[in-house]
């Protein structure tokens, strides 16, 4: 793994990992920092892939609340105490009480499982800041609305390079995670759609994955994995009506996803919640109660 800024474009850079982290150079040698990875590792090889550009960190964005996207923004605000934090309205919300993420996915207090750093990131002093074109800690770029993955969430666009957050996936992912994370498939589904209609857009750099030139194919190959799940979630109903937790073993045999910890169970069955939710407001299924408790079933 690359430990230096690797580029995009003029002035702007990213820093390979788990999770990409990208750096905007602004006036003074400052530079904003978008998406700060997991934990205090990635922060600090963040910090000195940026020392050894001859930047300094004058501001952080975090394109989304989920914890491997601003875990570590609490090591850089232990050595920038000043830093200020941005992520859209929301999504700043659950930063400030990142709690809210595994609770959300627990439906109540959630057991230790889910309380660990791919679900619980130290909090940090995010403040709402609104799509369009703004200037975060003294560089200029355009945040661009991409909910689904997340409630809320910002791509990145800065001339002709593209950061495009999770809002959409390198294939790598998309192969390893077949049940890919949202929260809304169709908003999901709506945010790959409006990305792929950009002109002008030379590199395109996912959340997770590889930069490439290629936008429509990377938003295509985003939109069939999607569709995929989809598909997946309408013949599971179709082989009867069933409680939410055996769609959710149906589904991952069939797309070969099945969690093996709690964490990854709670995970996944978001993911299903929100595409059965999809085919419910489409008007192809329907919920009722039975002795298995709340079931799905085929409208």
């Amino acid at each position: 793994m690359p430990s230096s800024l690797q580029p995009l474009g003029p002035g702007v850079f990213f820093l390979p990992g788990a999770v990409n982290s990208v750096a905007i150079a602004g006036p003074g040698g400052n530079a904003l920092l978008v998406d700060t990875g997991l934990d205090e590792s990635h922060a600090r090889r963040l910090l000195r892939a940026l020392a050894g550009a001859g930047l300094t960190p004058s501001a952080i964005l975090n394109t989304h609340s989920h914890a491997d996207h601003h875990g570590g923004n609490a090591f850089l605000l232990s050595r920038f105490p000043e830093l200020p934090v941005y992520a859209p309205p929301l999504e700043a919300a659950v930063i400030r009480h990142p709690l809210l993420e595994p609770l959300s996915l627990w439906g109540a207090a959630p057991p230790a499982e889910l309380r660990t750093k791919f679900l619980l990131a130290p909090p940090s002093p995010a403040q709402g800041v609104g799509p369009g074109k703004q200037t975060l800690g003294g560089t200029e770029v355009e945040l661009l609305p991409v909910p689904g993955h997340a409630a809320e969430m910002y791509a990145l666009r800065v001339g002709e390079v593209l950061y495009a957050a999770d809002a959409l996936f390198g294939p790598e992912a998309l192969e390893k995670h077949p049940l890919t994370f949202c929260a809304d498939s169709a908003q999901q589904k709506a945010s790959a759609g409006a990305l792929g209609e950009l002109k002008g857009v030379r590199v395109v750099l996912p959340g997770h994955g590889d930069p490439t030139p290629d936008l429509a194919g990377l938003v295509a190959a985003n939109l069939a994995a999607y569709a995929r799940t989809t598909d997946a979630v309408a013949a599971a109903l179709a082989r009867g009506p069933a409680a939410i937790d055996e769609l959710l073993v149906r589904v991952g045999e069939a797309l070969g996803a099945v969690a093996t910890t709690p964490s990854g169970w709670a995970l996944n069955r978001a993911v299903l919640s929100a595409h059965l939710t999809e085919l419910l407001e489409r008007g192809e299924a329907a919920l009722e109660v039975g002795r298995e408790g709340l079931r799905g079933r085929q409208a």
